[in-house]
């Protein structure tokens, strides 16, 4: 190994340690910070809220949550096919 290869390997090693310690102090600054409030769904998500493939996909979920038979994803069988 010659000077200069040597000298490009500390070169990016320190670049590299002043970029992850400005990443943990980001991080630590974030966090200290207010706490994070859920913000507000925009409209392209209510739309898709209100679109019947999600309200039949829900209403399985839940009876298959409260144990309830039918929906079509409900076969009672685990599905490892």
């Amino acid at each position: 190994m010659d000077g200069g290869d040597q000298l490009g390997k500390l070169r990016s090693f320190a670049l590299g340690g002043l970029v992850g310690a400005a990443g943990a102090i980001a991080t630590v600054r974030r966090r200290a910070g207010s706490p994070r409030r859920p913000r507000p769904a925009g409209p392209a998500l209510a739309a898709f809220e209100d679109a019947p493939c999600f309200l039949e996909l829900v209403e399985t979920e839940a009876r298959r949550y409260r144990g309830e038979p039918g929906g079509s994803m409900d076969s009672g069988e685990p599905n490892d096919a």
